[in-house]
C-alpha cells in the first residue's frame, strides 16, 4: 500500500484545499509578478517553482503542483487500490459470465467481446465492461444493482441510451462512459444517481446539453466532458451544487454566455482549452472565487484584458495559449507557457545562442553583400548587365541581414523585460514593417535568382539561338522584380480584416507557419507565396541546372573541342551549390508550412533556428558562390592590385622629378 501514499495525499490535499476558505489576496504586484504569499514583497512569475526560495516564507515555492489533469491519476489511484485491496479475495458473488473474472464483490469483463450488458448477481458493488461492443442501454438495464458503486462502460460503441437505463443506482458514485458513440444526454437520464461523484463522458459526439441533463446529480465533483462537439454551455451549477471540476476541453464552443458560471463558487478547476473561441467577456469569470486552476491554452483571446481575471483571488495556475498572454493575469503564481520557443518572459530571443548568432550572421551578410556591391562597382567586366543583376541581388540579401540586425536590437531593448511588452511589439507597425522587409529581401532573392538561373540556361542549353537581353531589358526585368516583391511584401498590411495581424504571429514577425483560428485570407495568401511562388521558383532553378549539366555533358562528349565550353562547365558546376544551398534553404520552409497547414503543430524553437540560421543561408552564401570565389572575379581583382603595385612607383617617380626639377 506504500505505493499509494502519494495519491492518497493528493487527495487529501484537495479535500483540506476545499474546506479551507482563504480570503482575496489584497497585495498589488506590477505585471508579471506574483507576491510572496502575506509579505508585501512580489517577485517575477518565473521564479515561481524554481527551486530556489526567494521569499522569506518560502511562499515562492508552495502551490507547486498542480491538480491540472488529476482525473486520470484519480482513477488510476481508485482502480488500483481496489485491484491491490481486492485481488487476494475469493468471489462472493453467485452470478458473472464466465469470460469475465470475479474478485470479492467487483466483475472485470474488459475486452470479454461482449454485445449486451451481462447479468451479475445483485450485490456486485463495481461493473467494469470497458473495451467491449456493447451498443445500447435500454431501459431499468442496471436496477437490480442498488449497491453497485462504479459502473465502467468507456470503450465500447454505445450510441443509444434510453431515459431510464441508469434507473435504481442510488449508490453509483462514478460512471463511466468514455470512448462511445454517444450523441445525445437525454433529460432526467441521471434523475437517480443522486450519490454520483464523477461522471466521465469524454470523447463521444454530444452536440449539447441543458440543465435538465443533470437533474438528480445533487453531489456531482466531476464533469468531464473533454472531446465533444458542445457549442453552448448553460449555468449547469444550478444543478449541480457540488461541482468542483470542470473539463469542456476539445469542444466547439465558440462563445461562452455571461451567465454560464454565475453559480459556480465552488469550481476549482475550469479546463476550456482547444475550443474555436476568440472573445471572453470580461466579468466572464467573477463569480469563480475558488478557481485554483485556469486553462486557455489554444484560444487566441483577442479582447484579452486584466479586467478578466481580477476576480480570480485564489487563482493558482493558469495556462495560456500564448505566453505574452501572462502579462493579464500578474498575480497568478504559475502561467504557463513561459516561452513559445521564439521568445521568453525575459527576452525577445529565449536561446542564448539565438540571442548572440542573430548579430554574428547579420554581419556576415551585410560585410558580404556590401563588399560584393563594392567591389564590382571598382572592378570593370565585360558583362554588365550581369554585373548589374549580381548587384541587385546584394542588395536584396543585405536587407536579410538589416531585418537580423533590428531583430537583435530589439531584443536588446526589451532584455529582461520582453513579456510586458510582447503583445504591444507585435501588434506594432515596427514589427509590421520589420516583417515585410524580410519578405520583401526573401521573395525578391528568390525571383533574381530564378531570372539569373533562366538567363544562365537560355545561354548554355540553346547557345546558337543569338538571344542576349539587352540593357533596357535587364533594366526593366530588375524593376520589375523589386516593384513585384515590395507588393508581395506589402499587401498583408492593406487591409487587416482579410489578413489579420500577418506579420505579429511571433516575436521575429516572420509569417513561417499557420495558425488553427488564422483567417482563411492569410493562410491561402501565406501558402501561395511559400508553396506556390517559391515552390515553383526552387522547381525551376533545380530543372534548369539539371538541363544545363545534361547539355554540357551531352556537347562535350560530340565534341573533341572543349575548351569551347570550359566556362560555362565551371559556372555550371559553381552553380550546382548555389542549387544546393537554395535546397538548404527552402526545403525545411516548405515542410514546414506544408506541416502547419496539416495542422501539426510545430514547436516554437524549430521556428526561431529557421529564422536566425536557415533562411539567410542564401543570403550569407550568395555573395560568395556569385563573386568572391569565382575565377573571373578573382583575376580581376588580382590585375587591380598588379595595376594598383605599378601605379604606386610611378607615383613616387613623378613625385621625385618634380623634387629635382625645383
Amino acid at each position: 500500500m506504500a505505493p499509494l501514499l502519494l495519491p492518497l495525499a493528493v487527495l487529501t490535499t484537495i479535500v483540506a484545499s476545499n474546506a479551507i476558505h482563504t480570503g482575496l489576496q489584497t497585495i498589488s504586484c506590477p505585471l508579471g509578478y506574483f507576491p510572496c504569499g502575506n509579505l508585501s514583497v512580489c517577485l517575477p512569475q518565473p521564479l515561481h517553482c524554481n527551486g530556489i526560495i526567494e521569499c522569506e516564507n518560502g511562499a515562492d515555492e508552495d502551490e507547486c503542483a498542480d491538480l491540472h489533469g488529476w482525473p486520470n491519476l484519480a482513477d488510476w489511484y481508485f482502480y488500483q487500490a481496489q485491484r491491490t485491496d481486492d485481488e487476494s479475495k475469493d468471489c462472493l458473488l453467485d452470478v458473472y459470465p464466465e469470460q469475465c473474472t470475479c474478485t470479492g464483490m467487483i466483475v472485470d469483463c474488459e475486452e470479454a467481446g461482449l454485445l449486451t450488458v451481462p447479468a451479475v448477481s445483485s450485490n456486485v458493488i463495481n461493473l467494469k465492461l470497458m473495451h467491449n461492443n456493447i451498443t445500447t442501454l435500454v431501459d431499468d438495464q442496471f436496477i437490480r444493482y442498488r449497491q453497485l458503486d462504479m459502473l465502467a462502460l468507456q470503450n465500447n460503441l454505445i450510441h443509444s441510451i434510453t431515459s431510464k437505463a441508469f434507473s435504481g443506482l442510488f449508490q453509483l458514485k462514478k460512471l463511466f462512459l468514455s470512448h462511445n458513440q454517444i450523441s445525445v444526454l437525454k433529460p432526467g437520464l441521471f434523475q437517480d444517481l443522486h450519490q454520483l461523484e464523477w461522471l466521465i463522458v469524454d470523447n463521444n459526439l454530444i452536440g449539447s446539453i441543458t440543465q435538465k441533463t443533470f437533474v438528480g446529480l445533487k453531489s456531482l465533483f466531476f464533469l468531464y466532458m473533454m472531446n465533444n462537439s458542445l457549442e453552448h454551455i448553460p449555468n449547469i451549477c444550478t444543478i449541480l451544487p457540488k461541482l468542483n471540476w470542470l473539463d469542456v476541453e476539445g469542444n466547439n464552443l465558440m462563445t461562452i454566455e455571461k451567465k454560464s458560471f454565475q453559480t459556480c463558487s465552488k469550481i476549482t478547476v475550469l479546463n476550456l482549452s482547444r475550443n474555436p473561441m476568440n472573445y471572453i467577456h470580461r466579468d466572464q469569470f467573477d463569480h469563480l472565487i475558488a478557481l485554483k486552476s485556469l486553462d486557455l491554452d489554444g484560444i487566441n483571446i483577442f479582447n484579452i484584458q486584466n479586467r478578466m481575471f481580477k476576480n480570480l483571488g485564489n487563482l493558482s495556475h493558469i495556462y495560456f495559449k500564448r505566453f505574452e498572454y501572462c502579462r493579464y493575469s500578474p498575480h497568478v503564481r504559475s502561467c504557463k507557457p513561459n516561452t513559445d520557443g521564439i521568445s521568453s518572459f525575459e527576452n525577445l530571443l529565449a536561446n542564448i545562442i539565438l540571442r548572440v548568432f542573430v548579430w554574428v550572421v547579420a554581419f556576415i551578410i551585410c560585410f558580404g553583400n556590401l563588399f560584393v556591391i563594392c567591389m564590382r562597382s571598382c572592378i570593370t567586366t565585360e558583362n554588365r548587365l550581369h554585373t548589374l543583376s549580381i548587384k541587385s541581388l546584394c542588395c536584396a540579401d543585405c536587407l536579410m541581414g538589416v531585418y537580423l540586425f533590428f531583430i537583435g536590437a530589439f531584443d536588446m531593448k526589451y532584455l529582461g523585460e520582453y513579456n510586458k511588452n510582447a503583445q504591444q511589439w507585435m501588434e506594432s507597425m515596427k514589427c509590421q514593417l520589420i516583417g515585410a522587409l524580410a519578405m520583401l529581401s526573401t521573395e525578391v532573392s528568390v525571383m533574381l535568382l530564378t531570372y539569373m538561373t533562366l538567363e544562365k540556361y537560355m545561354c548554355i542549353v540553346f547557345p546558337f539561338t543569338h538571344y542576349r537581353p539587352g540593357k533596357r531589358q535587364t533594366l526593366s526585368t530588375l524593376v520589375s522584380i523589386w516593384i513585384a516583391g515590395f507588393i508581395i511584401a506589402v499587401i498583408p498590411l492593406w487591409n487587416n480584416t482579410t489578413f489579420g495581424n500577418y506579420y505579429g504571429k511571433n516575436g521575429v514577425c516572420f509569417p513561417l507557419y499557420s495558425e488553427q483560428f488564422e483567417s482563411l485570407g492569410a493562410r491561402g495568401y501565406s501558402t501561395g507565396i511559400f508553396l506556390g511562388l517559391n515552390l515553383l521558383a526552387f522547381i525551376i532553378i533545380v530543372f534548369s541546372y539539371t538541363s544545363m549539366f545534361y547539355s554540357i555533358h551531352r556537347t562535350g562528349t560530340q565534341s573533341a573541342e572543349r575548351s569551347l565550353f570550359s566556362r560555362e562547365v565551371a559556372i555550371a558546376k559553381r552553380f550546382f551549390f548555389i542549387v544546393f544551398t537554395d535546397a538548404l534553404c527552402w526545403i525545411p520552409i516548405f515542410l514546414m508550412k506544408l506541416l502547419s497547414l496539416l495542422e501539426v503543430e510545430i514547436p516554437g524553437t524549430v521556428t526561431s533556428w529557421v529564422v536566425i540560421f536557415i533562411l539567410p543561408i542564401n543570403s550569407a552564401l550568395n555573395p560568395i558562390l556569385y563573386t568572391i570565389t569565382t575565377a573571373s572575379f578573382q583575376e580581376k581583382l588580382k590585375q587591380c592590385l598588379q595595376n594598383q603595385e605599378l601605379l604606386g612607383p610611378k607615383k613616387s617617380l613623378t613625385s621625385t622629378t618634380q623634387m629635382s626639377s625645383v
